[in-house]
């Protein structure tokens, strides 16, 4: 019971990392809301984990569904100690000149506005409480990029980099800020980053990872749970890789 009488939000909770983010959570005690672009599968999902989880539909690249959210879950839990901005998406794999302005408008929203609009609301809430953490996800793009899917990794190179100096920044206030990089997993993304989900395809990605195995959603509820317990009171500004030895 790492979490005990702690409440967190997770972006993209529906499914994927961020479900079993929740599920960790869940299971450690902490009360969760279940926030995602997919209300029905956030409904879904919140029922699945019981009375300690809600749903909230949100699209985090709007400010007013950011407010709305952090509202609702103050509200319903009278605290917010954790945040989980997990919500991701990508562009398909092309020529970083062939990827339409629509696209890479839509992957900045969600990847880096959005950490600005949690913030923007939850960090003076935080500050009032003296406590909190926040969990950035990142991934292995951001660290060691890969071709193709350039404006990706951009994204993810500065959410690296924002969760340092948020991280400085919100030390003294008593609020600590980490980020995870997973390696792609068995996730909805999964077919995106590879662009066609092949068995062969599958192998040349699998080549690239040591331990010979994607991430799963257990592994990132796993680290996210201890980055976010007590356990971790010293741990800030780190970008912690869960990607079986991929950036070596």
């Amino acid at each position: 019971m790492r979490l005990k009488d702690k409440a967190a939000i997770i972006t993209g909770g529906a499914q994927g990392f961020g479900a079993g983010i929740a599920r960790k959570f869940i299971a450690e005690g902490c009360r969760v809301m279940v926030a995602d672009l997919n209300g029905d599968k956030a409904a879904f999902m919140a029922t699945s984990l019981g009375d300690r989880a809600l749903a909230f539909e949100a699209d985090v690249s709007l400010g007013s569904d950011v407010q709305a959210m952090i509202e609702a879950a103050k509200d319903a839990f009278g605290q917010i100690d954790i945040m989980v901005n997990n919500a991701g998406v990508t562009h398909l794999p092309a020529p970083m000149e062939d990827v339409s302005e629509e696209d890479f408008d839509r992957v900045m929203a969600v990847n880096m506005k959005s950490i600005y609009l949690t913030s923007r609301v939850l960090v003076p809430l935080m500050k009032a409480q003296g406590a909190g953490c926040i969990l950035n996800i990142a991934s292995t793009a951001g660290v060691s990029p890969r071709p193709r899917l350039n404006w990706y990794n951009a994204s993810k190179g500065w959410l690296i980099t924002a969760t340092k100096a948020m991280a400085v920044e919100l030390a003294p206030e008593g609020i600590r800020v980490n980020a995870l990089n997973p390696v792609a997993g068995e996730t909805p993304l999964l077919k995106s980053f590879m662009g066609e989900d092949t068995p062969e395809m599958r192998a040349k990605f699998l080549a690239t990872i040591p331990l010979g195995r994607f991430s799963t959603p257990e592994d990132m509820g796993n680290a996210a749970c201890y980055l976010c317990s007590d356990e971790a009171s010293m741990i800030t500004g780190v970008a912690m890789e869960v990607d079986g030895g991929r950036c070596i």
